[in-house]
């Protein structure tokens, strides 16, 4: 059964979303994190995603308290992203209550650094964010782009332990038009046992059917529930069964 992971982004402290990365198309939420957290935790949810946009943007973790106050107020396992670019970084990330982190740009700039963390932290607590625009890796908050192509990132950090891998089609993302799953089938082919994290484009209980028949491992999605389009009492077949 898929794994259902909803997404928490957080700016200012506040609940926030992104059109497609775009700083400039954000939108608030008038419920806090931990509120939503709670929310996601009693539908029966298990693990979110929590997203430290800012961190992500400057290239330092800001959100800290916020994960810290959703580990204290709920049983949620936490993957947290934004702004990890150091040991540092990582070990406060897990002192403050993250199950796992989920890193992008410092696996682009420093590929042989992020592969010690999968040896040094373990692979069960280490991902990959291999998020990408038309096959190129983005990162820095989706800020920059780079040369780097996608299937070849994910093949390099395969090849040296990594289990775990977030993949966003960026044009996507918080657009609501479906997931790009020749995509995932593509990315679930070439590496045969990877556990797979689709995000991007998630609007309906048939695009969660879609990504499970693939074989994907895991689905994370934001704007479809914030927007009203996806309810949890949708998703109530996928979490009871999980």
């Amino acid at each position: 059964m898929i794994r259902i992971i909803p997404s928490i982004t957080v700016m200012k402290g506040r609940t926030t979303r992104l059109t497609q990365g775009d700083f400039q198309r954000e939108k608030v939420y008038d419920q806090s994190p931990l509120e939503v957290a709670k929310q996601f935790e009693d539908a029966g949810v298990s693990q979110i995603h929590l997203v430290d946009l800012e961190g992500a943007k400057r290239g330092a973790s800001i959100n800290f308290d916020v994960l810290e106050s959703i580990v204290g107020h709920t049983n949620l396992e936490i993957s947290f992203s934004g702004g990890l670019y150091t040991d540092g970084d990582i070990i406060k990330a897990y002192e403050y209550g993250a199950s796992n982190i989920i890193a992008a740009t410092i696996a682009a700039y420093r590929p042989e650094f992020f592969t010690s963390w999968i040896v040094s932290y373990g692979r069960e607590r280490i991902t990959l964010g291999a998020d990408s625009i038309n096959g190129k890796i983005a990162i820095r908050g989706w800020q920059k782009d780079t040369a780097i192509d996608l299937y070849e990132h994910i093949e390099y950090f395969f090849s040296r332990g990594l289990k775990y891998v977030k993949t966003t089609d960026i044009p996507k993302h918080g657009a609501m038009t479906g997931p790009s799953l020749a995509l995932y089938e593509e990315i679930l082919k070439r590496f045969p046992g990877i556990c797979l994290l689709a995000s991007g484009g998630v609007r309906s209980m048939e695009d969660i059917e879609k990504l499970q028949d693939l074989g994907v491992w895991g689905v994370v999605f934001g704007k479809a529930f914030y927007e009203g389009v996806l309810s949890l009492k949708d998703l109530e077949r996928f979490l009871v069964s999980a």
